[in-house]
């Protein structure tokens, strides 16, 4: 009964949790306390609600792009329903490579698009003949007998090179790989799309490298054209090496060999043909050239 009744003490129904801030606030009456927990649970809380908006969206993107006909108008334009922030993000995830992150993965997201790569192939052609223009003036302005006329139809070459690589390339390598897949289901692969997407973004990196190329200087077109294939060939590598890697050793590396030679050899011939640098010759020294008339004279017939 004693037990029962027993009172329970101060010391009992006291916070014992809250010593340690009861402690805090008489040192410091005019602090306030707050719940850091509380405010963490909401940051996660809203950072998921993003991600699963996100995740959601192109979920619904992807289900729309799978009812709709190839051969509808709908169909290829919702490869072009893209914003100005993603095409922005997927620029910067084009010129700033990473190991381990897969363009696809990581920027495309099951949402490839065509709007981007579309312009910036147009782009590139255009200051590729531009530049290319230019820099064959100032390399050419110190001749006297040199007359400039504008090249054309350096543009028709630039949209056939630059847009023949951004579409056969990866059609060819899709092909590839989807024939690969089905040999051995162990294998994956990449869509058309995101082949053709990726190879597109990945060429960014000439735009600003073609405009410098203007310097008319031979060893720093070289080096340029280096810098823009290294940064545009790690795109492919980081995207492609981890689907490759499924694959046989000899198939993989023989395929990641031609993504690279083929890369190479576009950065080559855009190299040759829009900057060729012809070393100027050198000016032969003028010295007065003295010149010798020799006369013959014939001796006069003495008559006997």
């Amino acid at each position: 009964m004693n037990d029962r009744t027993k009172m329970a003490t101060p010391h009992d129904l006291s916070f014992q949790e809250f010593e340690e801030a009861a402690e805090l606030l008489s040192a410091n009456p005019d602090a306030s306390t707050h719940s850091t927990a509380r405010l963490e649970n909401v940051n996660v809380g809203m950072n998921l609600e993003d991600d699963e908006d996100a995740q959601e969206e192109t979920e619904m993107l992807t289900q729309q792009k799978k009812n709709l006909k190839f051969w509808s108008f709908e169909y290829y334009q919702s490869f072009f329903n893209i914003d100005t922030f993603q095409v922005l993000d997927r620029i910067k995830g084009s010129v700033l490579p990473l190991p381990g992150r897969s363009f696809v993965k990581h920027h495309l997201r099951n949402n490839p698009d065509l709007y981007g790569p579309f312009w910036i192939c147009a782009t590139l052609a255009l200051i590729m003949a531009i530049s290319g223009n230019v820099s064959t003036f100032l390399n050419e302005s110190g001749d006297s007998n040199y007359h400039y006329s504008p090249q054309f139809h350096k543009v028709t070459v630039a949209c056939v090179i630059i847009y023949c690589y951004a579409w056969l390339v990866p059609l060819g390598l899709w092909g590839f790989l989807q024939w690969r897949t089905n040999q051995s289901r162990s294998l994956s692969n990449y869509s058309f799309l995101e082949t053709v997407s990726t190879y597109g973004y990945s060429l960014f990196i000439y735009i600003p490298a073609a405009v410098l190329c203007v310097i008319p200087e031979g060893w720093v077109h070289w080096l340029i054209f280096l810098l823009a294939t290294v940064v545009s060939g790690s795109v492919l590598i980081f995207t492609f090496w981890p689907i490759l890697s499924d694959d046989t050793r000899v198939a993989a590396l023989s395929t990641m060999a031609a993504i690279i030679v083929l890369n190479v050899l576009l950065a080559v011939c855009c190299k040759f043909y829009f900057f060729p640098i012809t070393q100027q010759p050198l000016p032969l020294p003028t010295t007065a050239a003295s010149v010798v008339n020799l006369t013959t004279a014939t001796p006069k017939a003495h008559a006997v």
